[in-house]
């Protein structure tokens, strides 16, 4: 005996499975607890009798077309939908009607003597079907969710917060989505932090996802986002600063959100300019150096922690020379030209910092680590750094 006759064996109990399965989906789920004679006992045994024989149909015969039952399916979901309910008294209908028919499917396979091979192959097709019925009720769902003007924001906006999601959302279901919004997914995005404030936000184009609500305002484009773009980002974005991420592929697109939100509070601060606009891409060295300033904090005590018992005035200017130092690592009259100091007081400097700093200075990886180090403070000094004392032709140890 195989599944087609199986399928045969089952077509005349089929009548009553319907109303068994009704019987338990009523007691056990509220919502559907409703008068059989109205829309929803109407919908409730139509769906029932539609599910039940399309796939003893399909497993007689596989190429049965199923074209009602998809349709059938798509119009439950959107059924509640449009009653205001999530789609779990549905899914948990379908699990329902798997669970009281696979006992019928039991019994009549046991009767008739079927192989186990067979009721494992069935098996195994029960669970995949209710999993298309699932799926297409899904589909009707959110067809019906994205019909109102206001529904496609929310939903835009749902599919935005998909894309950033982590862990990442699979392809397919942002595919979906995006289907069902109307957005074509794109290879490449680019990612824009907004700084909050009053006002309006202007479209920047049809094809944006925007978050604009909350403490940390965003959107998405599709594609790069040059900075000839800068004037129309500016008059779209009511006068707010802004930052502009690394165009990456979708599935980067967090990243590209997390460094254009780095981008936005280092403008904010004053250590990228005063510019509305601001693009990760010209700033790629500050944001790699500033992306752990905790981080920084503590190489900093480990490679120059010996010029911490300094006095900040001394310590700032062997700091600065040394900083010269690395950079030009020329002769002492040079690196004085670039200081507008003397060159003995170079010399001096420079033999105060052997000194304290030992055999680091011999050592490439420490004189790596240490650039860095000077580098990331003169960042964070950029915004807020006082005028510095004038230095002298000699200084006082």
């Amino acid at each position: 005996m195989g599944l087609p006759q199986l399928a045969a064996l089952m077509q005349p109990e089929l009548p009553q499975l319907v109303r068994e399965i009704i019987s338990e989906i009523r007691e056990r789920i509220p919502e559907y607890a409703r008068p059989m004679d109205g829309p929803y006992g109407q919908a409730l045994r139509a769906g029932v009798q539609q599910a039940l024989t399309s796939f003893f149909d399909s497993i007689a015969d596989p190429s049965t077309r199923l074209d009602q039952r998809d349709q059938l399916c798509r119009k439950l979901g959107q059924f509640e939908a449009l009653e205001g309910r999530s789609l779990d008294s549905l899914q948990a209908a379908y699990r329902i009607g798997v669970h009281v028919g696979w006992r019928k499917v039991m019994d009549v396979g046991l009767a008739c003597g079927a192989p186990s091979a067979v009721m494992s192959q069935l098996a195994d097709a029960v669970l995949a079907y209710m999993d298309e019925l699932a799926t297409l009720s899904r589909q009707g769902y959110l067809e019906a969710k994205a019909r109102s003007a206001q529904s496609q924001d929310e939903w835009r906006r749902r599919l935005l917060h998909l894309i950033l999601e982590r862990p990442q959302a699979p392809p397919r279901v942002i595919a979906e989505l995006a289907e069902l919004v109307g957005w074509r997914v794109p290879e490449e995005v680019t990612l824009i932090a907004i700084e909050p404030g009053p006002g309006g936000v202007a479209v920047l184009s049809p094809d944006a996802l925007a978050d604009l609500g909350g403490a940390q305002p965003h959107l998405l484009l599709p594609g790069q986002v040059q900075p000839c773009r800068g004037p129309a980002l500016r008059a779209a974005l009511a006068e707010r600063r802004v930052a502009v991420g690394l165009s990456v592929p979708i599935a980067d697109a967090v990243d590209s959100l997390r460094w254009a939100r780095r981008a936005l509070a280092l403008s904010q601060a004053g250590i990228l300019g005063d510019a509305q606009v601001t693009f990760c891409e010209e700033h790629l060295v500050e944001l790699w150096l500033l992306a752990d300033e905790s981080l920084i904090d503590q190489l900093g005590k480990r490679r120059l922690g010996a010029l911490a018992a300094l006095r900040p005035a001394q310590r700032d200017r062997l700091t600065e020379t040394f900083g010269t130092w690395l950079e030009l690592r020329g002769t002492a009259a040079e690196m004085a030209d670039r200081l507008c100091v003397h060159p003995q007081t170079v010399r001096y400097r420079m033999r105060k910092l052997e000194r304290a700093l030992g055999g680091q200075l011999d050592d490439p990886d420490a004189r790596f680590a240490m650039e860095l180090v000077l580098r990331a403070t003169r960042l964070r000094e950029r915004g807020s750094r006082p005028g510095s004392e004038g230095p002298t032709a000699t200084e006082a140890s």
